[in-house]
């Protein structure tokens, strides 16, 4: 099958440092046939027992993307990837809104909260929300200028953008523009990205309705 996904040996070795080497008692599944399932599953949308054969039990694929996400493992590797490069000069920040599961608002046993409610949440709060439109979750992206994602947040749905920018730029204070829409637009935290880029490098960002060179130590575009 031609649109079948599969890892290059090239990008099994940048892999294979990120991957957990405390593997006990039976070594584990041939990791370049499992991590191109999960792949193939994820950029398919498909569901997991439609997983094609050849990338072996469809078990085996949803177990190994459920534990690593529980362990962090697909979050580091993610995170090492995206600096891989260096940091980037130019950032782009939006966000966009998921329409949640039907049954996101409740479940068997009630509105007791569950051992595993915490993967459903951020910061305590719940990552789905009811704004207009339904329940939703908003999914906060941060990108290099190529679009590449360098950074994210889920949120519930009715949650603002502007909290969430803080959080996404921190871990990139060397950056030199940011492109942003009007949602990331109130004065208190255009002030805080002033002062978290302009402590690092006295970058000149530019706020909407503005050109670069005139605008305060760092802004938005």
């Amino acid at each position: 099958m031609s649109d079948l996904f599969w890892l290059s040996e090239a990008q099994m070795r940048r892999l294979a440092p990120l991957l957990p080497s405390d593997t006990r008692g039976k070594p584990r599944v041939d990791d370049r046939r499992v991590i191109s399932g999960i792949v193939h599953v994820l950029r398919s949308g498909g569901r997991w027992v439609d997983a094609p054969a050849v990338y072996g039990p469809r078990k085996t694929l949803y177990n190994r993307f459920v534990r690593w996400r529980a362990k962090g493992v697909w979050e580091r590797v993610f995170r090492a990837l995206a600096r891989a490069g260096g940091p980037p000069a130019e950032l782009l920040l939006d966000s966009s809104h998921v329409k949640a599961h039907r049954s996101a608002g409740g479940g068997k046993g009630g509105s007791a909260r569950k051992p595993s409610g915490g993967r459903g949440t951020h910061r305590g709060k719940p990552r789905w929300g009811p704004p207009r439109g339904g329940r939703t979750t908003k999914i906060h992206a941060l990108t290099d200028h190529l679009g590449r994602p360098i950074g994210f947040e889920l949120t519930a749905g009715q949650h603002g953008d502007a909290p969430v920018a803080l959080a996404l730029l921190a871990p990139w204070p060397s950056a030199k523009l940011c492109i942003a829409d009007a949602a990331y637009d109130p004065t208190w935290t255009v002030e805080n990205v002033k002062c978290l880029f302009s402590c690092a490098n006295s970058a000149k960002l530019g706020r909407r309705g503005t050109t670069p060179g005139s605008a305060p130590a760092a802004g938005w575009v």
